[in-house]
């Protein structure tokens, strides 16, 4: 037996969601704080992309568990199946979502996410501009494992098969490991380090991990492997995160291109550690449908 589930596919400078419209869909409850297992077994069905409809990640509007602070709230799941506290391309989708689906009524608003609140203006053009909040950057809260470090940790050398790798680890609300290519002898192969790094004992939460070429003070060039999915077209977070520790190194303006496989994001922080990363970039419709799921994946009780 099959469940059929409408679903909207939609994506950031390619990387790319599943979007539902919300956790009573289809007579079922697909609510995270109710059916945690449920939604993993779900994205990982949904975004498989020879079985299901294809996707880096799950994107879910909910109910605010505190109305009065929060307009919306943001759920998201990688490709595998594990959680994500944030993902920069999927919060402008979710954004524009929901403004076009009436469940919330104003261009600006607040949402509530497990990297805290984060706040999105819909712009007339219909690209979305989100203040990010501001970096995190002590080690304990990225959260990055290493007695020494202090922050912000620039430059700190990790082994990674016997090679002294600089690494800049930054949190925007999920982790980020990021190696400048330019101060290494010899490139990293994204390839090869991507998974290495992402799994570093220094990364207790496992990391996303950019490797970013500076090819001017104002354009940041970046190839991402994320974590739980591998490599994505684009990474809003990992774009911030690049341009603060960009920022950080003397590399960058306060105002800065990342240029990502899927295309640019503009990126606006003025290197005080409490101030919010502004990020700019659009949000683009692919397709709606409805997928036969099965049944097995779902809780027996409905909505």
């Amino acid at each position: 037996m099959r469940v059929k589930l409408p679903f909207t596919k939609m994506h950031g400078l390619g990387n790319d969601f599943v979007m539902l419209s919300g956790p009573e869909i289809a007579g079922l409850d697909l609510h995270p704080d109710r059916n945690k297992e449920t939604l993993e077994k779900l994205a990982a069905f949904l975004c498989d992309r020879h079985f299901g409809v294809g996707a880096d990640g799950l994107i879910l509007p909910v109910k605010s568990s505190d109305p009065d602070k929060f307009d919306t709230r943001f759920v998201y799941l990688n490709s595998d199946g594990t959680w994500a506290e944030m993902c920069g391309n999927g919060i402008r989708c979710f954004a524009l979502y929901v403004r076009d689906l009436g469940l919330v009524n104003k261009d600006g608003f607040t949402v509530e996410t497990l990297a805290g609140p984060i706040s999105p203006r819909i712009n007339p053009d219909r690209t979305v501009t989100v203040d990010m909040g501001a970096p995190i950057l002590e080690p304990g809260k990225i959260p990055f494992s290493a007695s020494d470090a202090k922050a912000p940790v620039q430059r700190y050398e990790l082994t990674v098969q016997e090679q002294q790798v600089p690494v800049t680890p930054v949190s925007m609300g999920n982790p980020h490991c990021l190696i400048f290519q330019d101060e290494l002898p010899t490139a990293l192969d994204p390839a090869v380090y991507g998974p290495l790094l992402e799994k570093h004992p220094a990364f207790p939460a496992k990391t996303n991990v950019e490797f970013v070429q500076t090819l001017s003070r104002t354009h940041l060039k970046v190839t991402v492997w994320e974590r739980g999915c591998g490599f994505t077209l684009a990474c809003g977070t990992g774009a911030c995160a690049t341009a603060v520790g960009a920022i950080m190194l003397g590399k960058a303006e306060n105002n800065v291109d990342v240029e990502l496989p899927g295309g640019i994001l503009h990126i606006q922080w003025d290197g005080n550690p409490q101030s919010p990363v502004l990020m700019s970039g659009p949000a683009t419709y692919v397709f709606q449908g409805e997928i036969e799921v099965p049944a097995e994946i779902f809780p027996k009780v409905p909505v």
